[in-house]
């Protein structure tokens, strides 16, 4: 009976869970193949003639081709960004988890603040004028490391906790430096943590759109989140144009989670047991 009632539940959820994520994507494939004036009513229905090529070349060549340039300056921020807090969080995590000491406390404080603190938007832009980083992809990237970089950490350090300390001592045993021994020993052992980091950390990278509304303003700095506002007016919007946008910045994250959600599953939980 036990049963029975479990695969009830599951069932459920698994009906819930599609209502919630395949309708809004349903409407927004609907809207995105309608005409201007069908489109703005709003309704969810199927369209009457199908629009979608023409609406996908107007979203490609407003703005002489903003779209293009967003996605280009996206995959370059994200690509900067997720490196860096892979490279830089996998270090740390692994210091952390190894060595032990009475500073591992402020820093475990410094990660949780890190994770649960607000951004103060002013005082960072005040910063990034004074190092002369504000409205460069520079900038925004060091944005993008320091408000994930605490997750990562966290990640990182619960897998660590699973690799066994056998292999740091043989590694050191063998002559490998402190270098020699992260590089060549511990990194290719993080594979299945640094699948999940970069995958998730991409998606927030790429679908951020704060960010680079405060410190990457201008048009030739413009992101993929920030064209949005292409088909947008005081009095008029363009609901037809601005559903195919969202549905081609859409399609990249989820393409992520379709082809990695197994390794981020796996990522996030091998550290459960020893972290």
């Amino acid at each position: 009976m036990k049963k029975h009632w479990n695969l009830i539940a599951s069932l459920l959820g698994v009906l819930v869970a599609s209502i919630v994520f395949l309708v809004p994507f349903a409407f927004i494939l609907t809207m995105s193949a309608k005409g201007v004036e069908e489109a703005a009513l709003l309704r969810f229905t199927l369209p009457g003639a199908s629009h979608a090529w023409a609406n996908f070349i107007q979203v490609i060549e407003a703005r002489d081709h903003m779209l293009l340039l967003a996605f280009f300056n996206s995959v370059v921020i994200t690509v900067a960004s997720v490196a860096l807090m892979v490279v830089f969080g996998a270090m740390v995590g692994f210091v952390l988890q190894r060595h032990q000491s009475g500073w591992t406390r402020v820093a475990d404080i410094c990660i949780l603040a890190g994770l649960i603190m607000p951004p103060a938007v002013v005082p960072t832009i005040w910063v990034m004028q004074s190092l002369f980083l504000f409205k460069t992809k520079t900038g925004l990237v060091l944005i993008e490391v320091a408000y994930g970089l605490a997750f990562s950490i966290m990640l990182f350090r619960a897998f660590v906790a699973t690799v066994p300390k056998e292999l740091d001592e043989a590694a050191v045993i063998e002559g490998a430096g402190p270098i020699a021994l992260f590089f060549k020993v511990i990194l290719p052992l993080l594979k299945p943590v640094m699948v999940t980091v970069i995958v998730v950390q991409s998606v927030a990278v790429f679908n951020d759109f704060t960010n680079p509304l405060y410190y990457l303003p201008g048009s030739k700095n413009v992101t993929v989140q920030l064209t949005l506002y292409n088909f947008q007016s005081l009095f008029t919007t363009s609901y037809n144009l601005l559903f195919m946008n969202i549905l081609l910045i859409t399609i990249p994250p989820l393409v992520m989670f379709l082809f990695f959600n197994r390794q981020i599953v796996e990522g996030m939980t091998a550290g459960a047991v020893k972290g």
